[in-house]
């Protein structure tokens, strides 16, 4: 398996024909702030290849931490599941990052099938080398989990430099408002529609 690095329009493709298939409206980010993001030289859309053929995806937001990203998006094509495909990208991935954070919806919607699914995606991240931080977040109002693989043990540095993935890119005044990270034990979660971006109204 090789990961091959898609262009903008391999980016559109992909999101089109697979992310907006795959993830709810909740889930996904507007195709246009990764664009944007692309554009700014902080974003990597991968495709895995095996025997020539698409198998799978990564989505990353690169950090400005050196060998640092942000997993935001993993997956593998319908049809080609169940069959380890995730855990060789998540392999190959560890070689080309040396820190790599990740969020993971938190399993408290009341609903038993949907949290069982959100407990086994938290579980696959732990079978491949991740760890469950001491520390919550809530973005655009959903709550998460955080995760990490990587050399470093602080918590609290790890933590920073997750932040630092979305400071580094809104203002101070879009991090109060949408970006809670940390989140505290027994803070409410800020409400939001969806992902906002700084040049767009809120409904």
């Amino acid at each position: 398996m090789e990961l091959k690095t898609l262009d903008r329009e391999g980016l559109e493709r992909l999101y089109h024909e697979e992310l907006e298939r795959v993830f709810s409206d909740s889930e996904r980010r507007p195709l246009g702030a990764m664009l944007r993001l692309l554009e700014m030289g902080r974003y990597e859309a991968l495709l895995a290849i095996e025997e020539g053929e698409p198998i799978g995806y990564a989505m990353l937001w690169l950090s400005e931490a050196p060998d640092s990203a942000l997993l935001e998006y993993l997956g593998v094509l319908r049809g080609k599941r169940n069959g380890g495909a995730g855990s060789q990208i998540l392999t190959l991935l560890g070689e080309r990052y040396q820190q790599l954070f990740g969020e993971a919806e938190a399993p408290d919607t009341g609903d038993p099938e949907e949290d069982d699914l959100r407990r086994r995606r938290i579980g696959f991240y732990l079978r491949n080398g991740f760890r469950v931080l001491d520390y919550m977040c809530a973005l655009f109002g959903v709550r998460f989990h955080c995760l990490y693989r990587g050399p470093e043990l602080d918590d609290r540095k790890v933590q920073e430099l997750h932040r630092r993935v979305y400071s580094d890119y809104f203002s101070q005044d879009h991090m109060e408002r949408y970006i809670q990270l940390p989140l505290a034990p027994d803070e409410p979660v800020h409400p939001a529609p969806r992902w906002m971006e700084e040049d767009e109204v809120e409904a």
